[in-house]
């Protein structure tokens, strides 16, 4: 597999926020908080379990992706394979991603874009389409559904773009405004958003070599 290939637990970063995405993914940058070590845990809990088979459901944990089209890879926390019975027997296996998250959920579609890449490489690798996944988020202990519809399809291909574009530039963006994300955030000293927005040399460097 090619080395510049992107991560795809690295579409929620820059979904979330594009700084944090290049101090990452740019800069190799990276901290722990209580945060980032509860996801640890979890994920190492749910990836450490064997596949099992019940009835016609088939739980695959741990599942390794990959997408030459869109050039990205990752792990996959369970994919449920369900063998159609009755009158539909015979018809093609229907693939259902289950992503794991420690917190709870959200309304905006930083999760869901990272469910929906895994979606886009299991398409790719076992000739299928994925219509529907699901995230199980550890603060609800519930499984919430997500359609892997043409809309959530279109950000997270946005996401892909956005992504190699700052991969291309090596350029950390600066500090978004929405600072509320800023607190759950572990690269939060590292990136100090207060102090680089109200830093506007780079500004006065750039219109001073335009005009």
């Amino acid at each position: 597999m090619q080395d510049d290939f992107l991560s795809i637990s690295a579409l929620q970063h820059i979904a979330y926020c594009p700084r944090q995405f290049a101090l990452i993914h740019v800069e190799q940058a990276w901290a722990e908080n209580r945060f980032t070590a509860e996801g640890q845990v979890l994920h190492e809990r749910v990836d450490s379990g064997v596949a099992e088979q019940r009835g016609s459901l088939r739980s695959e944990r741990g599942v390794l992706l990959t997408s030459e089209r869109y050039q990205i890879k990752g792990k996959m926390d369970l994919l449920e394979i369900e063998t159609p019975t009755g009158p539909d027997a015979g018809s093609p296996p229907r693939y259902f991603p289950v992503e794991y998250k420690r917190g709870k959920p959200k309304v905006q579609d930083w999760d869901r874009i990272q469910l929906c890449a895994q979606a886009l490489c299991i398409e790719e690798m076992r000739q299928t389409q994925v219509a529907q996944g699901a995230i199980w988020y550890w603060e609800v202990r519930r499984r919430e559904p997500v359609m892997i519809d043409q809309s959530l399809r279109s950000v997270t291909l946005a996401m892909i773009e956005q992504a190699r574009a700052i991969l291309a530039t090596g350029t950390t963006p600066s500090p978004i405004s929405d600072r509320s994300r800023c607190k759950a955030c572990s690269l939060l000293d590292l990136c100090e958003p207060d102090t680089f927005a109200k830093d506007h040399s780079k500004a006065y460097i750039e219109q001073l070599y335009s005009s």
